[in-house]
Formats: structure tokens, sequence, C-alpha cells
């Protein structure tokens, strides 16, 4: 039984479309690196707009989640994974939701329900308890032994940024231990497993911070797949599930080791290959850099060659093609675009395995020349953690390379100012979801519009061969990514301006279509990521300047924007160019 074909089967039986998952790279949406859950790239639907698949959605949706990152090389955690929702879009609510989450828990997956328990919220000053969640629960034979009331923290959703829809959810647990199932459920209890998360949004917190009743309710929902499959198959080390039993056994047949005695290196290299796997196999083109998502790409490609030196794996063989070629293998069927980019992804962690190499050996010398300069025995903080941040060492090396010259290191003063790396990284992710998807405003609205405009110039300009491999927009300014394989001239930069300008005065309608993909491609109609759209597609047409498939949202005419101004053209990455302008 595979868990992600049984899941989107069944909740298509009760009549919700299955869509496709949306990139792991947010596209048009600045406030995070990463799509980190599968209610992400819904949330305009979630805050009214119309989904062109309907009112009842389920997926498959590649995440990424940093948060964890340094814990990875335990049993369960994970960089990449993957998450299965199923939403209501102003449809069904709380009774139906609780109801086939119960009957796919106990009917399809044959959980006992004595191994299921829920938190449902317990209400305070401002939104009173949630019964009925609870007593939908009970309909179906939960105890209320099996029902434990929680705060805000722990069963309340949202908003996304400051304001927006939100809502109390209810989590359901299993009993994942052989020790007999105790007759009441204590959250506290780490046997106690949540595998699930239905979230219901029957709020909209306003500007002021009260929570008024939304006119659409909606259910979101969110279930682990690797988590969940662990369960099902009974074991409490993910790795050793089917999802990584293939990868396990290549990375040991590689290294001549065993899995146990090296499950810290072993599990960090497949994690860290896999979540490598799928960034690089995105359609837009991330690439190693110091900036933004090909900074995790570098971090995490490097981290698992470290850990493939600690297995004494030959770094210089095709160790890492041989553990990417078998992650492509497995998900090529779910998502193909890994399949179409295999080449690219294989040359990307080829060309930083060997960049790191080089990087090594600076960090090694820089290593020596620190510890030439010292008075006593003890590496301090300031090296530790420059070694750490420019040269990609972990704490862990530079204590194991200290050990060498019978030194120490200050891990406390380290471990003071990784903490202190870590509130400066956490404040600005932050400060990047404020806003985002959820808070499309008049300004982000027109620079959407402003995207299409660009596009088409850039075609008109530079020729055909020009498409957009992303873009990136903030009320203030706009960026946006096409692939182009050298650098504009100051001619072609004034063309494109002024055609955009042109555009603008022409006051051409912006037209909002709803059709099938195909007649949409037959009409010529241009994608970014085609295989993303469902069957039924929103289109936005401008005149006979542009059609795009696009989720929105846009002016109704080109008049309504402001003079258009390209303020930089520069690389992006290998064959790809990116333009910074502004609406003036």
């Amino acid at each position: 039984m595979n868990l992600k074909d049984e899941y989107i089967k069944f909740f298509v039986s009760k009549g919700h479309k299955q869509i496709p998952s949306a990139p792991v790279i947010p596209e048009n949406d600045p406030t995070c690196l990463f799509t980190t859950a599968g209610m992400q790239p819904l949330v305009p639907y979630l805050m009214g707009q119309k989904h062109p698949a309907g009112t009842r959605l389920v997926d498959y949706q590649k995440c990424v989640r940093l948060n964890d990152l340094d814990e990875v090389g335990d049993k369960t955690h994970h960089t990449f994974f993957e998450m299965l929702g199923n939403w209501s879009l102003g449809d069904y609510f709380k009774e139906e939701s609780i109801a086939w989450s119960f009957e796919f828990l106990t009917e399809v997956l044959h959980i006992p329900i004595k191994r299921l328990a829920v938190t449902v919220f317990k209400g305070n000053d401002t939104v009173e308890k949630d019964t009925e969640s609870a007593n939908y629960w009970k309909s179906h034979g939960i105890k209320e032994e099996k029902i434990a009331y929680l705060d805000a923290e722990n069963n309340w959703w949202g908003p996304a940024g400051e304001t927006g829809p939100c809502g109390p959810d209810t989590e359901i647990f299993y009993w994942r231990s052989n020790d007999d199932v105790p007759e009441k459920f204590d959250p506290e209890d780490e046997r106690w497993v949540e595998i699930w998360n239905n979230v219901f949004m029957q709020y909209n917190k306003t500007d002021q911070g009260k929570f008024v009743p939304l006119k659409q309710k909606n259910v979101d929902t969110g279930m682990g797949y690797e988590r969940v499959v662990a369960v099902l198959e009974g074991v409490d080390d993910n790795y050793q599930t089917s999802v990584w039993k293939d990868v396990i056994h290549k990375i040991e047949e590689i290294s001549h080791l065993p899995y146990q005695g090296n499950e810290k290196s072993m599990r960090i290299i497949a994690d860290h290959l896999r979540t490598s796997v799928m960034i690089a196999g995105e359609d837009i083109g991330i690439k190693p850099s110091n900036t933004d998502q090909g900074y995790i790409l570098r971090r995490l490609i490097r981290r698992a060659i470290r850990h493939a030196k600690a297995l004494n794996i030959d770094v210089s063989s095709h160790w890492e093609e041989q553990i990417a070629s078998l992650l492509i293998e497995q998900y090529q069927e779910y998502y193909p675009e890994v399949k179409r980019n295999k080449e690219v992804i294989l040359n990307v962690l080829k060309t930083e395995k060997e960049k790191f190499s080089k990087t090594l050996e600076k960090g090694l010398r820089e290593f020596e020349k620190a510890i030439s300069h010292l008075q006593d025995n003890v590496i301090p903080k300031e090296v530790a953690f420059k070694l750490y941040d420019t040269y990609g060492f972990p704490i862990e090396l530079t204590i194991e390379l200290a050990s060498e010259k019978n030194m120490k290191v200050d891990e406390k003063g380290f471990q003071e100012k990784f903490k202190e790396h870590q509130e400066k990284s956490r404040m600005g992710a932050e400060q990047k979801f404020k806003g985002g998807l959820s808070g499309q405003g008049e300004m982000e609205t027109k620079y959407h519009t402003a995207t299409h405009l660009l596009n088409a110039a850039l075609k008109e300009v530079l020729g055909s061969h020009v498409h957009q491999k992303g873009s990136n927009i903030t009320p203030e300014r706009m960026r946006f990514d096409f692939s182009h394989d050298k650098k504009m001239t100051e001619e072609e930069k004034q063309k494109t301006e002024d055609l955009v300008n042109d555009y603008i005065k022409r006051a051409i309608p912006v037209e909002k279509l709803e059709m099938k993909k195909e007649d949409a491609l037959k009409l010529g109609a241009e994608a970014m990521f085609i295989d993303k759209y469902g069957d039924v597609v929103t289109l936005y047409k401008i005149g006979d300047v542009s059609l795009e498939f696009c989720g929105g949202p846009h002016v109704s005419n080109t008049s309504e924007l402001p003079h258009f101004k390209i303020i930089k053209e520069e690389a992006s990455s290998s064959g790809v160019r990116r333009i910074k302008a502004k609406l003036q």
C-alpha cells in the first residue's frame, strides 16, 4: 500500500479534486525562501479567491523547513518532507472533516481506535472553547479521556501574516509504543505522536486585533508523509522505513560500513542529498550561491560531503551521483521535474563538491593559522564560529581537529555565538513572513501585472527564447528572472522599458479566463511551471500582448500602473538574467 496514493484516492472519493504539488520555491512570495506547508501556495484561495479546481482539493506537497536543520541526524527530523493535505474552501466544515479523518485512519489505514487521541482548542478570553469538534470526535467513539483541551499555542492556527484567516485546530495523535495504551491521554507523554492536524479557519483577525467570523469558512489539513509511514510500518526511526531503505542501503554499499553505529552521518547524507535534489530539480534553476535558496543548497551539499568524508567515502568519486540518481528514480513518478532536470541536478552536486574540496583546504589552513597564534590550548569562540560560518566547519569538526593537536575548543562560547546567529536568522525569517501571499496589497497587485508586461516586452526585444524563471515582489519593487545567456545592452534595456510603458499607456483591459489546460496550451499561453497546474487553469489575457497561466491578483486595466523603470540588469545564474525594476 502506498500512503500517498491511498490518501489521494480516498479524498477524491469524497468529491475532492487532486491538484499538483506547487514548486518548493514559492512563486511571487518574497516572505519565505521555501514552501513550508501544503497550505502556503493556497493562501489566496483560503482568503476567498476562487480556485479553478473547485472548493474541495487534495494533494501531496513537497516542503522544505530549515528550523530543525541542526537536528537532522536523529531518528525523526528532515529538511525536505512531503505533506498530505485536503482542503475545503467554504464548502464542508468540522463535521465532515473529522468524520473523514477518522474514517481514513481507522478503515483505510486500519489503525485501532484505542491507539488514537486528539487535542482541541480550550478557548480563551477572545474565542470560545471548541466543544463542537470535541463532540464530533465523541460521536465517532473517541472517549472523553482521550481528548485534551489545550491553549492557543498548541491548538490555534494563524494568521499567516499580521492579519487574515485563522482559527482553532484539532490534532490527532497515535500511540507509538509497545507499552499498554493508557486509558487517559497525556499530550506531554512523548509516546503519543501527532500524525494529522485539521485547521478550522472560521475567523478573520483584523488590523485592530479583533476576531470576526469569516464569510468563507475553510478547512486546511496536513499529514506528514514520512512520520505516518513510520507509524504504519511500526518503526521509531524514520530512516528505517520503506521511504529511505534503498538510499540507506546505497550509502552502506558506497561506504562499506553498516548503518548501525554510523546512523548520524548516513541520515544527514540521505536527508541533505534528497533536499538538494528537490531544490536543484526545480525548473526555476536554483544554483548554489551565497544568498537565499542558493545559500541553503550550498550548505546542504557541503554538510553531506563532510559526513561522506566522516564515513571514509572517497569524495572525489561519483558517490553523490549514485545516491542522487536513486532519489530521482524514486521521486520522478510524483515530481516529474526531477527527471526532466536530472542532468542539471547531477551537475550542481558535482560542481559544488569540487568547489568545497578547495574551501575545505582553505578552512584547514585557516585552522592551522589560528592555532599558531594561540597563547594557551583553547581555541576561542570567534575562531570556532568563523570556521563554522565562513568555511562551513561544524563545531564537531573543529573539536576533532583540536583534539588531534591536544587542544580544546571554547564550546560554550561558540554555542552562545551560534544562538545569537540563529536568533538573528529567526528574526529575519519572521520579518520575511510578514505580508506575503496573505498580504497582497495594491502595489503588489500592480507589480504582478507588470511582470506579465515585462515578460512580453523581453520576448519582443530579445526573442522568443525568453521565459520567466521566477519573480520576487514587494510593495517597493519587483525582481524578474528570465532565460537569456548574455548581458542586455543599454539599447535593449531602454527598448524593453519603453515597450512596457507603451503597454501601460495603451490602457489595455486585463481579462481573467478559465479553461482546460490543454486548450490554454493550444492558444499558446505562457506557463512557468506547467506541472503545477491542474486540468482547469486560470489565465490572464492582456489584449494581444500577453496570455499567461497565473493565480493572480492583477489590475483590471494596464492604465492603473504608474511609470515602469528598470533599475538594474544582472546575471542570476548560468543562462538566467535578472531585472530589478520599480513602478514610480
